[in-house]
């Protein structure tokens, strides 16, 4: 398979894509529901895959109906994952060696993230890698979330790279959709979601890991 176009620069998402944060977060919201006498199924988180905080907490609230609080939810969300984060969050297979393949060829490249850019100086930084990954549009930089194209628009303007000639790499449905309505070549990399028919359209191409996006970037 072939890139329809010369990678001048590459977008990584974060969660699910650069680090193995999903299942800790739904091992957090599971914990926290628990607490407070309620059940966090996995068809309800997979709703929540790729959304800031604000759209995720719309729908657990609209899930679980009225009396539901939203805020003692989310603080006890936020105390689990660090109780569980804290013996460390892997990384992702294939990171290192396409971060050394971008390395040898000179690439931009950026991080393009729903999180906060607390999350992301916790979630990389324990593995050294926010020097390699050069702008970090983090949610508080972003006008709009995904799926709309802003966190991606930002990221290539940062770069200084038209988004025609960027390489999105995404792991959810809202992420490759907001890559795609940027104008990027849109791979995913699933994790948590399966690729969907419309995810086979919007894409580029579907990869089994970032070893696949190395090689494919290798053979260019």
């Amino acid at each position: 398979m072939k890139l329809p176009r010369p990678v001048k620069a590459v977008v990584f998402d974060m969660d699910g894509l650069l680090v193995d944060t999903e299942l800790v977060v739904f091992e957090a919201m599971k914990a926290s529901c628990l607490g407070v006498g309620r059940e966090m199924s996995f068809d309800l988180f997979k709703r929540l895959v790729g959304l800031p905080g604000h759209a995720s907490d719309a729908i657990v609230t609209e899930h679980f109906g009225d009396g539901f609080d939203i805020a003692v939810w989310r603080e006890g969300v936020a105390h689990h994952f660090r109780e569980i984060a804290a013996a460390g969050i892997a990384l992702k297979a294939g990171v290192i060696e396409l971060l050394d393949v971008l390395d040898a060829r000179g690439l931009p490249r950026a991080v393009a993230t729903s999180s906060t850019r607390q999350a992301v100086d916790h979630s990389l930084g324990q593995h050294g890698l926010i020097e390699r990954l050069g702008a970090i549009i983090s949610r508080e930089l972003q006008t709009h979330h995904k799926p709309h194209p802003d966190p991606f628009l930002k990221a290539a303007a940062a770069m200084g790279v038209a988004p025609a000639d960027c390489l999105a790499l995404e792991d959810s449905h809202n992420g490759v959709r907001a890559a795609a309505a940027a104008g990027m070549m849109t791979i995913m990399v699933p994790d948590l979601l399966d690729p969907t028919e419309e995810m086979q359209g919007l894409a580029v191409h579907v990869a089994q890991d970032l070893h696949e996006v190395r090689a494919l970037l290798e053979g260019q």
